[in-house]
């Protein structure tokens, strides 16, 4: 399975949630995983480099690509049960060779406004690649959202207008904690430092049910 977290707008968190669901991969599944860094700033890649310093923790690989990527994650995705690819908050070369072969495409986005004009693009280039790659499917998952009573309707509201695009929009959510930044400094995830927290339960929460997603639609395909 290809999974593409992507899309246009950085700071939602793209290589948090590549990063810890690799993990949840790696360690609760106990699936072979490589991680492909296609972000020129090499957040994962350096979170993988802190991550070798620790041999208890789950093994997960991780290659540096950009350009023209198609063949090489086709070719990658014959060696490992979960190649994710971590794209940068731009649209780019990368990211479209990877939708171009992607099981599913995840596009985080936080509840802000400046983050949802964004959706109306990616609707477009999602569209594009369907065409070579009618099996993707694309999800949106609203990530970083405030935990204040208050701010939920924001929330419900980002997540419809994601909606309206006719693109899917995952239940689960994230919301802003700092054990996501905490972990990633130290190479490790959620699911290690705090496997019974909130934060591990958002994680898992997402990994299944795109899992349950990609069996729907597997059944639909035939």
């Amino acid at each position: 399975m290809i999974l593409l977290v992507g899309g246009e707008k950085g700071g939602s968190g793209k290589s948090c949630l590549a990063q810890n669901i690799a993990v949840f991969f790696a360690k609760e599944k106990q699936a072979s995983v490589l991680i492909a860094d296609c972000d020129p700033q090499r957040t994962t890649s350096d979170w993988i480099h802190a991550r070798n310093n620790d041999p208890q923790l789950a093994t997960i690989n991780c290659i540096q690509l950009y350009g023209k990527i198609r063949n090489d994650l086709l070719s990658l995705n014959e060696h490992y049960d979960y190649v994710i690819v971590d794209c940068g908050g731009q649209d780019n070369l990368a990211l479209r060779a990877s939708m171009s072969v992607a099981d599913h495409v995840l596009i985080p986005l936080r509840p802000k406004r400046r983050d949802i004009k964004t959706a109306p693009h990616m609707e477009d280039m999602l569209s594009t690649c369907k065409m070579v790659n009618p099996k993707m499917i694309a999800s949106f998952v609203i990530t970083q959202c405030p935990s204040l009573p208050n701010q939920a309707r924001r929330i419900i509201e980002a997540k419809e207008v994601c909606a309206s695009y006719g693109i899917n929009v995952l239940e689960s959510i994230t919301y802003s904690r700092n054990i996501y930044d905490d972990s990633e400094e130290k190479g490790t995830s959620v699911l290690e430092i705090e496997p019974d927290g909130k934060a591990a339960q958002e994680i898992r929460a997402i990994a299944e049910e795109m899992l349950a997603i990609k069996q729907e639609s597997s059944y639909e395909f035939g």
